[in-house]
């Protein structure tokens, strides 16, 4: 199974910067992107042989996720049971035989912190809803996760301390949940591989000199690791200030028991 997660900065200016030629050529089973910045009705779509589902925020031209499945699954559900925070269309979930596949836009600290607190607590909502889906089945993770885990995801580490991105709570937040029984794809493949990004500045040149930061993610519960196949990044595709990253599964590696973490984590049902 081919997987295939973007941050498009906006889906109707991507769809001007290549990003059908791209959509085609990757042939994902299953696409995902965050911050489509949409309304309902504002983009029609010709993806032959895909079904579409969008979660739009209340405020317009803010946030925003989609997917774009070959094979339709059984259920759709839009946000994570908690009223509070699915008003700005950040997460998706499919469900399948044999998983669950989640796309999520997670909410960005802000300038000087601003929303830190927010984020926190919404860390811990989010936390507690995968944790619910995987005590069924296992669960498949994507999108833009705000967060470089570890010094090793950032070019300049020192520098940007304590920024958004970089707290030591958020970074917290993302060990924390990884304990909870998730792997990070790309790390579980390439755990020293350095210069590994997916967002870079619109300033100072910063995509051409490579100066970025790796937040966009795949996790997969632990319990499928190994059917972890293939990750890539794929820094030479344009369009947008982050750029696509692909997972290949192995279907058949992907019956397992549940994570006793998990089984104790305190869960929002679907």
């Amino acid at each position: 199974m081919n997987f295939c997660t973007w941050n498009v900065n906006g889906l109707r200016a991507c769809m001007n910067k290549g990003f059908m030629e791209f959509f085609n050529s990757i042939d994902a089973d299953i696409f995902a992107v965050q911050e489509t910045k949409l309304q309902p009705g504002q983009i029609s779509l010709d993806l032959d042989g895909y079904e579409q589902f969008f979660n739009s925020a209340e405020k317009k031209g803010y946030s925003g996720t989609a997917v774009f499945v070959k094979r339709a699954p059984i259920s759709v559900h839009f946000g994570i049971n908690a009223p509070y925070y699915d008003t700005e269309g950040r997460v998706i979930t499919l469900e399948y035989e044999k998983y669950y596949f989640v796309t999520v836009y997670t909410p960005n600290s802000q300038r000087e912190l601003a929303r830190l607190d927010y984020r926190m607590s919404w860390e811990e909502v989010f936390a507690g809803y995968l944790c619910g889906l995987d005590r069924k089945k296992p669960v498949i993770v994507c999108g833009d996760l705000n967060v470089a885990h570890k010094e090793i995801d950032l070019k300049n580490p020192k520098t940007n301390r304590n920024n958004a991105g970089f707290t030591d709570a958020e970074r917290d937040k993302f060990t924390e949940l990884l304990g909870y029984g998730f792997v990070d794809a790309f790390r579980h493949l390439y755990p020293e591989l350095t210069d590994a990004y997916t967002w870079w500045s619109y300033m100072a040149n910063s995509r051409a000199r490579n100066i970025g930061w790796r937040i966009d993610y795949f996790l997969v519960s632990e319990r499928i690791k190994d059917a972890i196949s293939g990750c890539r990044i794929m820094p030479e595709v344009m369009g947008s200030d982050h750029c696509p990253v692909c997972l290949e599964l192995d279907e058949g590696m992907m019956a397992a028991p549940v994570h006793e973490e998990a089984m104790n984590m305190h869960t929002i049902s679907v």
